[in-house]
């Protein structure tokens, strides 16, 4: 396929803000305290923790600092935060889906506003966006997990729904409440997963132009610098070309 998906463009970008890496283990944090609160703390009984605690290591995050994160929601200590989700739109007609989880609505309602006002972008309400995505199970294998074929045949094996493979690596899609025996299955016959989540997937995408993609990855950062929001989610497709020249 041409060009990158918005994930990958995500993932590129990211490359250089996990340089934040302090910000990106409190979000691991935060996510990892929720888990542990919404059911037992043992990631073994609770599939929502060992997603939170796969994810943290695969991303580096010292052991004491995910069992730190898991004692404090067994101590019931810690804030309670909540999952909130806003929609909006980017600069050309973009659509946009941010997951947060938060202390105070109020704060997160405001600071997201402030970033889609300040680039290019305005807020929707809940609905407005997110009928144009589907909810389902996303899981990423590194490239050197095996070629195409390969993952294909361990994805239908595993009972995925489709495979999207490029260069960067394979993003394997899977229907929402079958995503943690998926990635199991999977995990048996390719390894650990770089990630396995809950994403909101375009049913569309808009290719973006030169002018508008510099501006769109400016929201984007504003957002996800906030300490608030966990993901950003979007329908764009910007192509190599373009991702160079703003790189």
């Amino acid at each position: 396929m041409a060009g990158h998906s918005k994930f990958k463009n995500i993932m590129h970008r990211k490359g250089a803000q996990d340089k934040k890496r302090s910000a990106a283990f409190s979000k691991l944090s935060r996510e990892i305290t929720v888990a542990a609160k919404s059911g037992m703390p043992d990631p073994d009984m609770n599939p929502r923790l060992r997603l939170a605690v796969n994810n943290a290591r695969a991303a580096s995050m010292p052991k004491d600092n995910i069992q730190r994160a898991i004692d404090k929601a067994s101590a019931n200590e810690g804030d309670d935060y909540e999952e909130v989700r806003y929609e909006g739109y980017g600069p050309g007609g973009v659509a946009l889906i941010v997951e947060a989880l938060t202390d105070n609505r109020n704060r997160t309602a405001t600071n997201v506003r402030t970033a889609f006002s300040k680039n290019g972008g305005n807020m929707a309400a809940t609905g407005a966006v997110s009928h144009g995505f589907e909810r389902m199970g996303m899981i990423e294998y590194p490239a050197s997990a095996g070629d195409e074929d390969k993952i294909m045949e361990a994805a239908i094996e595993a009972g995925a729904d489709d495979v999207e493979s490029d260069a960067d690596g394979h993003t394997i899609w899977t229907g929402m409440d079958g995503m943690h025996e998926v990635a199991k299955a999977l995990e048996a016959s390719l390894g650990e997963a770089e990630s396995v989540k809950l994403a909101w997937k375009p049913n569309l995408t808009v290719d973006v132009a030169e002018g508008d993609a510099q501006t769109l990855m400016k929201l984007i950062d504003a957002l996800e610098d906030d300490d608030d929001v966990q993901t950003v989610w979007g329908n764009y497709e910007v192509s190599d070309e373009v991702m160079e020249k703003i790189g």
